[in-house]
C-alpha cells in the first residue's frame, strides 16, 4: 500500500458516523468510523437498526482469496470491475490479493480510484468526454507511476479524444484497446475486423493514443453458451495476433488481451491458455468483478464454478436484515425493507434466516413475492413460524445493484461480531 493510499483509508475511517448512514445504531452518532469499529458491537444487539446491509468477513476473504488463486493458476492477470462495489477499502484488498489494478466503467469511478491511489485503471469505455479527458490528460501528466488503459471503438472516437488531449497538451499518450464487439446486435465495440484495422489505423495517425492491445466482453455474446463465447474469443486471441503481425505494437514492452465478466470465466482462462507466442509478453487481463460479494440469485446460477466445481466455489458474503412490521394473515407478511434497500433488476430478495430471541433458523415457509419502496412481501405457508418483530435475513442477487444502495456496510464475523465498515461512492 503506498502512503497515498494509507492517508486516503484513514480518512474514511476518521469520518463522523451520523443520519447520512442508515441502518447504523443511532447512539453511535459523532463516533468515527474508526471508534465504532473499535466497539465491535454485535449486528443483532448492538443498537443497530433495521434494515441493515452486512457483508459476511469470512466469506468476503475466502472470495477474494479463492479469485486471486484462480487467476494465478491459469497465467491471467487480474483487474476486477470496481464498478461492482465502488468501495476503495476493497479496490485496496483486491490489490493486496494479487489484482494488476481496478476495472472502471466511466470517468467518475477512475476519480474515485484516483482520490485513494490506485496506480492502475482499466476504463471498459471508449472516453470521448472533453473535461474527463483533460482530467485523465492532467493525471497522466502530473503521476508517471499512474497507468490507464481505455476502450477504443470507433475512428470517430479516436478523432475526439486525440482532439480533446490536444487542447489539453497532454505529454503522455494515452493507452487504448481496440474493443471487438461480442456480435451483431450487442452492446459496444467494433463490429468487423476491417473495422478494427480502421480503428488501429487512426489510433496510429495520432500522438496522443497509443495502441496496446485488444479487448472485449463475452458476456454480450447473443445467446451466449461454451460454443459461441468460446469462437468469440478466439476472434479477439485472433485479431490481437493479427495487429501482431502487422506491426500495431512495435515498441511496447508488452500486448495486452483482456476480457471476461462474472458468467464466463472459465472460457477465458481456456482461450487465453492458447494464445500463440507473439512478438511480445502478453497481459491477458480478466476483469470479473461480481465475485467479491457473489450472490444468492443470478451469479449463483451463473458462476462458472458451477462447471469446474473442482476449482473451488464462491460464496455469498451479502445479507439483509430486515424486521416484520405486519402480519396480517397467516399467508403473508411484511418487512421493512423495499427496493430503497434491496436490489431487484434481476430477482427479487430470498427469505434465507429468521432471528428471534437470539435463535436464529432457517426461513422455511417464507418466501418474497414482492417488493415496494420501503417494504418486501412475504408469502407465508402454515409451516412458517413468523411473528411481528422477528429479523428475517434476506439473500440478494446481482452484487452491482446491491451495493449501491448503502454508502456505509458493517462487515460482519459469523457470530455477529462488527469489525469493520466499507465506504461506497457512487
Amino acid at each position: 500500500m503506498t502512503a497515498d493510499t494509507a492517508q486516503s483509508l484513514a480518512r474514511l475511517a476518521a469520518e463522523r458516523v451520523d443520519h447520512r448512514f442508515k441502518g447504523l445504531p443511532p447512539d453511535a452518532d459523532g463516533l468515527t468510523v474508526a471508534e465504532l469499529a473499535g466497539q465491535r458491537r454485535n449486528l443483532f444487539t448492538g443498537g443497530f437498526a433495521t434494515p441493515v446491509l452486512a457483508l459476511s468477513a469470512e466469506r468476503l476473504e475466502h472470495n477474494l482469496r479463492l479469485m486471486e488463486t484462480y487467476a494465478a493458476r491459469h497465467g491471467l492477470a487480474f483487474a476486477p470491475h470496481g464498478k461492482t462495489s465502488m468501495a476503495p477499502q476493497l479496490f485496496q484488498r483486491q490489490i493486496e490479493h494479487g489484482a494488476w489494478g481496478i476495472t472502471l466503467a466511466v470517468p467518475h469511478q477512475v476519480r474515485v480510484a484516483r482520490a485513494f491511489g490506485t496506480r492502475r485503471v482499466f476504463l471498459a469505455n471508449e472516453l470521448v468526454d472533453a473535461a474527463a479527458l483533460r482530467w485523465i490528460a492532467a493525471e497522466l501528466d502530473a503521476d508517471p507511476d499512474f497507468e490507464l488503459i481505455c476502450y477504443v471503438d470507433s475512428v470517430r472516437g479516436v478523432e475526439l479524444m486525440d482532439a480533446a488531449l490536444r487542447d489539453a497538451d497532454a505529454t503522455r499518450p494515452v493507452d487504448v484497446v481496440v474493443e471487438l464487439a461480442a456480435g451483431e446486435g450487442a452492446r459496444t465495440g467494433v463490429r468487423t475486423e476491417t473495422e478494427c484495422a480502421a480503428v488501429a489505423d487512426a489510433v496510429a495517425g495520432t500522438r496522443t493514443l497509443r495502441l496496446v492491445g485488444v479487448a472485449g466482453y463475452e458476456g454480450e455474446v447473443p445467446k451466449a453458451d461454451t460454443e459461441r463465447v468460446t469462437a468469440w474469443l478466439r476472434r479477439l486471441v485472433a485479431l490481437a495476433a493479427d495487429f501482431d503481425k502487422a506491426g500495431r505494437f512495435a515498441g511496447l514492452d508488452g500486448i495486452v488481451v483482456s476480457a471476461g465478466g462474472s458468467a464466463w470465466f472459465d472460457a477465458v482462462a481456456e482461450v487465453f491458455a492458447q494464445i500463440p507466442e507473439l512478438s511480445l509478453p502478453v497481459l491477458k487481463l480478466l476483469r470479473s468483478g461480481a465475485y467479491v460479494s457473489h450472490d444468492d440469485g443470478h451469479y449463483r446460477k451463473l458462476t462458472p464454478f458451477n462447471r469446474v466445481p473442482e476449482e473451488g466455489a464462491l460464496e455469498p458474503a451479502f445479507r439483509l436484515w430486515t424486521q416484520v412490521v405486519s402480519r396480517p394473515s397467516p399467508e403473508q407478511a411484511f418487512v421493512n425493507a423495499g427496493k430503497r434497500d434491496a436490489a431487484y433488476d434481476l430477482d427479487l430478495p430470498f427469505a434465507q434466516a429468521i432471528r428471534r430471541d437470539g435463535t436464529e433458523r432457517p426461513a422455511t415457509g417464507v418466501s418474497v413475492t414482492a417488493l415496494s419502496d420501503q417494504h418486501a412481501w412475504l408469502a407465508t405457508t402454515p409451516e412458517a413460524d413468523l411473528e411481528v418483530g422477528d429479523w428475517v435475513g434476506l439473500g440478494l442477487s446481482h452484487p452491482c445493484t446491491s451495493f449501491d444502495k448503502w454508502q456505509l456496510i458493517p462487515v460482519a464475523e459469523a457470530d455477529g461480531t462488527v469489525v469493520d465498515y466499507v465506504r461506497t461512492f457512487f
